[in-house]
């Protein structure tokens, strides 16, 4: 995975192994601070497929991917962010306390259907459900610069679920050994968060 993730940035460990994050969710109404909602590109379908890394001690999140399933957005996080978003086909379905998520791009496919299992709690600090998700940036680099984003959120509330996934292409550049393990699934209720411009971090030295 290190060669997959910029050399600026270091691959975050726990307890000695680096984690690959899928997350699939829905958008809505969302907007810029300070303007109203856009009509009809305010909700969507999104997922992305992250690592965790540190920056100078600083935690974060590398994307290796971002789909989401309306191209204004697609275009919105490509040039207001720097961030790999694709347009995908996505859908997602409730069939009782049962959701099902499917999400597809060309060569890369993901299938889940997944339900609450426990009641929602607040993760407790060092553990491994609060070091992945309890996470204020996210890096990106634009050519020789690296960048931070800055986002908030309170804290994070989830639950354990019974998950099914039916299909998983998605970081197709890794090998399929990574995900013979058993995945940890949570799921969240509604998550407001606010996300601020980028600010650079680095610049890489050129030589003459």
């Amino acid at each position: 995975m290190r060669k997959h993730v910029p050399s600026t940035l270091d691959i975050h460990l726990y307890n000695g192994t680096g984690w690959i994050g899928i997350i699939p969710f829905q958008v809505t109404n969302a907007r810029m601070r300070g303007l109203p909602s856009p009509p009809f590109i305010h909700s969507f379908l999104e997922m992305n497929v992250r690592t965790y890394v540190t920056y100078k001690g600083t935690p974060g999140v590398y994307f290796f991917s971002l789909d989401a399933n309306k191209r204004i957005p697609v275009w919105g996080g490509r040039l207001g962010a720097s961030l790999p978003y694709r347009h995908a086909s996505i859908e997602m379905e409730e069939e009782g306390n049962t959701l099902h998520f499917r999400s597809n791009r060309k060569k890369e496919t993901f299938s889940v259907s997944y339900e609450q299992a426990t009641d929602f709690f607040i993760p407790q600090e060092n553990s491994l459900a609060f070091w992945l998700y309890e996470r204020y940036c996210f890096f990106t680099e634009i050519g020789n610069h690296l960048y931070r984003g800055d986002i908030h959120h309170d804290r994070w509330r989830i639950s354990e679920t019974k998950a099914l996934i039916h299909q998983n292409t998605m970081a197709s550049f890794l090998p399929r050994t990574y995900f013979h393990d058993e995945p940890l699934v949570h799921i969240t209720k509604e998550k407001r968060s606010f996300a601020w411009a980028l600010t650079k971090a680095f610049q890489k030295e050129r030589k003459f």
